[in-house]
């Protein structure tokens, strides 16, 4: 039986616990998409006295315990979003892939803090994705804008004669994601919460997802992914052992109500808003491609649902 949530809102329960303790509890098969962040073993020092510095072996079949609840939670054509460093992804991946139907490695150009002697500069994370079964139940990725040189206003990239080919939604979305900012602000960074940008999972949960979906996340960190599903109108299951930051945030989620809908006019259309005024201040036309107002009247249902 689940013990009593944390904090329970419209959409969505925060469980302070255990996430071994808590995902034995869910109904199997009930789950449409799961984004797991879980500690990366480098020995950081948590609230919660999380042992973070285990020999690798066991931290790997820690990993597989809570990973094998996670597929057995998992509706047929559910997601599952594994979120980590290349090194545990590798094996990880292996050990995902006898379960589940691999789709993608998807890196996340984001890069440490500081070098490490006599290895290349790593500048990137791994987010693994999976689905339960051949196909995905849900896939709408979002389309991203034309890149635009901000010192001349014109294409980063040269698209010839083909400009009024271009889908007026946006250029399709690869599996490189090298415009997902670090968390950098001074309120959350003063959190000893993992944290990840709200821009990241607006991403996973868009294209994963519907509204009314159920998404699940074991390791709540400082709760992104908890904000990203209650705003966009998904319903979520939440554990983390130390759950005060995600309290704090949502005690304050206009804030990222706000950073979510200028997201929303920044995706699935060709040209940024800035993107525009920069080609207007330079002069460049944008007659030859097939704009569909998308740029002047955002779409309504890209907003995030306020409750």
């Amino acid at each position: 039986m689940l013990p009593i949530p944390k904090m329970e809102t419209q959409r969505g329960k925060l469980y302070e616990a255990d996430c071994l303790s808590i995902l034995p509890h869910i109904p199997a098969g009930t789950v449409d998409l799961v984004f797991a962040d879980p500690p990366f073993n480098l020995g950081k020092d948590y609230n919660s006295k999380f042992n973070d510095a285990v020999p690798e072996q066991n931290y790997l079949l820690w990993c597989e315990k809570w990973l094998d609840e996670l597929v057995r939670v998992l509706r047929p054509g559910g997601a599952l979003f594994l979120f980590n460093l290349p090194k545990w992804n590798l094996p990880l991946g292996a050990f995902l892939g006898k379960k589940l139907t691999f789709r993608h490695w998807i890196s996340v150009d984001i890069k440490y803090s500081l070098p490490i002697p006599k290895r290349l500069y790593p500048s990137h994370y791994s987010l693994l994705y999976f689905i339960k079964g051949d196909k995905p139940a849900i896939f709408h990725p979002d389309r991203l804008p034309i890149k635009t040189c901000t010192h001349c206003g014109k294409e980063a990239n040269d698209y010839g004669g083909y400009k009024d080919k271009m889908n007026p939604a946006g250029v399709n979305l690869t599996d490189v994601w090298y415009d997902i900012p670090p968390v950098r602000h001074a309120k959350y960074k003063k959190r000893k919460a993992n944290e990840l940008s709200l821009k990241l999972l607006d991403r996973v949960v868009s294209m994963a997802s519907d509204p009314g979906s159920l998404v699940l996340d074991p390791f709540g960190g400082s709760g992104t992914t908890f904000v990203a599903s209650e705003l966009l109108g998904r319903n979520w299951v939440g554990i983390e052992l130390e759950s005060s930051a995600i309290v704090e945030r949502f005690e304050n989620i206009n804030e990222d109500a706000d950073y979510l809908a200028k997201l929303a006019t920044s995706k699935n259309r060709l040209f940024t808003p800035d993107s525009l005024k920069l080609r207007k201040k330079f002069g460049h036309d944008t007659s030859k491609y097939r704009l569909n107002g998308h740029l002047e009247k955002p779409d309504l249902k890209l907003q995030p649902v306020l409750i």
